[in-house]
């Protein structure tokens, strides 16, 4: 499918707002690709699918993860962290989307995961701070992207901790463990100067 055709596809599927937000993550993960060494092309890619499935009915994306491979444990989390990874296995089933660094970015974009490719890392960054983004911490995160993905990462994982913590929600674990990991990621650097 050509690129116009994907760009409409997804489009259609989302609201004017979140169409925006989807230019927005576009462009900012590629820039940030460009930026921290990730494949810019495959960074767009992503970043045009990241949300391909996020306004699908709660039941909808509850049938793709439990007639597909998608761990059902999924199911007991919050709901908009569901369209991550039924986003990535539909776009792969309806586009041909057979590239699994494109699709493990879109997997993971919400929760991140340990071990994260850069790829991964700077979709999952620009989906917090693309320019379209408005909330209390997203000026420091951006701030932070300027000179470490790693530690922009962090800021929006607390960010994202924060509000689940003041709703009451449950946290999902692959987002502990991911930032976790970008902790460890960022020690070891730091001890290895």
């Amino acid at each position: 499918m050509k690129r116009e055709e994907l760009m409409e596809a997804v489009r259609r599927e989302l609201p004017a707002k979140r169409w925006q937000h989807t230019v927005g993550v576009m462009q900012s993960a590629r820039e940030l690709a460009e930026k921290y060494g990730a494949d810019p092309d495959k960074a767009e890619l992503a970043g045009l699918l990241h949300d391909y499935c996020k306004y699908w009915p709660t039941e909808r994306q509850r049938l793709v993860i439990l007639e597909s491979d998608l761990s059902n444990d999924l199911l007991q989390y919050d709901k908009p962290l569901w369209h991550a990874p039924v986003g990535a296995y539909v776009v792969s089933k309806e586009f041909g989307i057979d590239d699994e660094d494109v699709l493990n970015a879109i997997r993971y974009h919400t929760s991140g995961r340990v071990g994260m490719t850069m790829l991964e890392k700077v979709v999952c960054l620009a989906d917090y701070m693309e320019p379209g983004r408005d909330y209390p911490e997203v000026a420091a995160i951006r701030k932070l992207a300027e000179t470490s993905v790693e530690r922009a990462l962090v800021a929006g994982y607390d960010s994202t901790i924060r509000y689940l913590l003041s709703k009451g929600e449950k946290i999902y674990p692959l987002t502990l463990l991911s930032r976790n990991a970008l902790i460890e990621e960022i020690r070891d650097r730091r001890n290895n100067r």
